[in-house]
């Protein structure tokens, strides 16, 4: 098998691809997928203005322009999937297969410049829960990350000697990143540090980043002509503001939120971490991440100001035992991966080191502390760079690194699989439950006289808008006696209905089968969101997804909703 895996790496990781996202095909949209399907249908229509159409998303209704803070790229991805294979989740899950073994593929041939064992770098890239779960999405995270990829095999591969194909490729993948999510941009000055240090100075590389910066100022001038504002400062200016009203932790806070959402993301850091560090290193790894969860957990950090915030703290320090030993792991875990970023610089202190060093701190900086948020998409564009970097530490054994220790090696990315599966499992249950719940409420209203009306958004929305449900516009919808309303107790800007204004109210409930959940506020987890809590996932019993069906009984509309809520209760 070791021989066979040798020969035929491209193959052994294309399959291994396949086998863990070929069951996700069919999963409902989630989250923030909707946003790039409905941009990819007007694409299709209009393919040069790919946000000029209006929706309620948030708390009115606005133009998509002002709506998203993602460049459009993904959607004209989607959209030519879409004109070719149709709208049907399974035809864009598929189509959005190929960045993902772009993604594994390109990390396998990056590695070997950086490590005698590309193909473990591959898996541990592959087989975690971050990418798992992202790329059973149709959203613009794994797309990104393979353009990054590729861009550094280009760049990498070029430089030295200077191969001016290979150069003018990789900024053109640059700019294809940045366009792709603008996470994308920070590939640049990463790529600069690398060739300045390998180069020890300036050379004719340079100009290569012309082309990135030249077709990403032409986009702003471009969504500036359409919109009336460029749509890269828009986002730039969004997460200040988001931050200043959803409210921010301390800094603390948000670095042990930001190592627990790290160490989640990249599994086999912590699988693989008996076998890389003594016992010594392992023990004060687990007591600091010990601290660190009880210290969330108890309350002795606080998590925010936001009532969401408190509500989630309490929630956690109800179950602090569970929630804590889950936090001691992931933040043992993401202090690993820091460790093993930093470590590898102090040894080798070379370009090489340089470039995968910076890759993930600079990555876990602008996740943790710039960001309007802290997820694991966010957190993502790392996970390549700590499977490298863990090959690497594999190498320093040098012959102690056979066949005993290999089995160990593969035993723990068989771990990190088995646990990432059943994350990304779960995760499409979750999104599932609110197709489900689309269409059991389609049943519902059919028999209903007055107007059915619902809050929340994500994937939960786009279904609900397929039932014929209409979203509540919070500055303009007047809700009439006798109509009904359907809230989420699982979503985001939802607004509780005073009893003032209820006839009845019934729940219907959606059980979930699997004991882990990405999104659930009462079990601290929030994959997506850490407004949800400082767990990438939680294992425990997962509550039902609940859904409050409330009947009209006095007239509401705007000016008359209390303050915007966090979970219903």
């Amino acid at each position: 098998m070791k021989d066979w895996a040798q020969t035929r790496p491209a193959l052994l990781l294309t399959a291994a691809t396949l086998l863990c996202l070929l069951p996700f095909s069919g999963r409902a949209f989630h989250v923030d997928d909707p946003l790039f399907v409905w941009s990819a249908q007007q694409i299709v229509h209009h393919p040069g203005d790919p946000y000029g159409f209006q929706l309620i998303w948030d708390i009115t209704r606005m133009p998509m322009s002002e709506v998203t803070k993602n460049p459009p790229l993904a959607c004209y991805y989607a959209a030519a999937i879409g004109a070719i294979a149709g709208w049907s989740e399974r035809a864009l899950h598929l189509g959005f297969l190929l960045p993902t073994l772009a993604l594994v593929l390109g990390t396998y041939r990056l590695a070997r410049r950086f490590t005698q064992s590309p193909l473990i770098a591959a898996a541990a890239t592959l087989l975690t829960p971050g990418v798992l779960v992202s790329a059973s999405s149709v959203m613009c995270d794994t797309l990104m990350l393979a353009f990054w990829i590729w861009a550094a095999i280009f760049w990498v591969e070029g430089l030295d000697p200077i191969k001016p194909h290979y150069l003018a490729a990789s900024g053109l993948l640059m700019a294809a990143s940045a366009l792709t999510k603008y996470f994308g941009v920070c590939l640049l000055p990463l790529l600069f540090a690398y060739s300045l240090a390998r180069q020890r100075r300036l050379g004719p590389w340079v100009w290569y980043f012309v082309i990135p910066i030249g077709l990403i100022a032409g986009y702003q001038a471009w969504t500036y002509s359409l919109y009336g504002h460029g749509m890269l400062s828009d986002a730039l200016k969004f997460a200040p503001a988001q931050r200043a009203i959803i409210g921010r932790a301390s800094v603390l806070a948000n670095a042990l939120v930001c190592l627990s959402f790290a160490g989640g993301c990249t599994l086999p850091a912590l699988t693989l971490a008996p076998l890389l560090w003594p016992r010594k290193h392992l023990a004060a790894g687990l007591f600091l991440g010990l601290l660190g969860g009880v210290a969330l957990t108890m309350g002795w950090i606080d998590l925010g100001s936001s009532p969401q915030a408190q509500q989630v703290a309490k929630a956690i320090h109800e179950q602090w035992r569970a929630v804590g030993l889950e936090l001691t792991l992931t933040i043992g875990a993401g202090i690993a991966i820091l460790s093993i970023a930093i470590a590898d610089l102090r040894k080798r202190r070379d370009a090489d080191s340089l470039f995968l060093s910076l890759w993930v701190l600079g990555t876990f900086i602008f996740a943790g502390f710039l960001n309007w948020t802290i997820n694991v998409r966010s957190v993502l564009p790392l996970v390549p760079a700590v499977g490298i970097l863990l090959a690497r530490r594999l190498d320093a054994r040098g012959k102690a690194f056979e066949a005993p220790l290999q089995k160990k090696v593969a035993l723990a990315l068989v771990l990190s699989a088995m646990v990432s599966f059943w994350v990304a499992q779960a995760d499409a249950e979750l999104a599932n439950s609110a197709r489900k719940a689309a269409n059991i409420l389609h049943q519902h209203v059919q028999k209903e006289t007055g107007t059915a009306w619902f809050q929340g958004h994500w994937g939960f929305q786009y279904y609900m808008e397929q039932a014929g449900l209409r979203p509540v516009d919070f500055q303009r919808s007047v809700l009439q006696p006798g109509d009904l309303l359907v809230i989420p107790e699982n979503s985001i800007e939802t607004f509780k209905l005073p009893q003032q204004f209820m006839a009845s109210a019934e729940v219907l409930e959606i059980k979930l089968e699997q004991p882990v959940t990405t999104m659930g506020w009462s079990m601290g987890a929030g994959f997506y969101f850490s407004y949800f809590g400082p767990l990438p996932y939680a294992f425990g019993a997962v509550p039902a997804e609940r859904y409050f069906l409330f009947r009209i009984g006095n007239p509401i509309g705007p000016g008359q909703w209390p303050g915007l809520q966090g979970p219903q209760s």
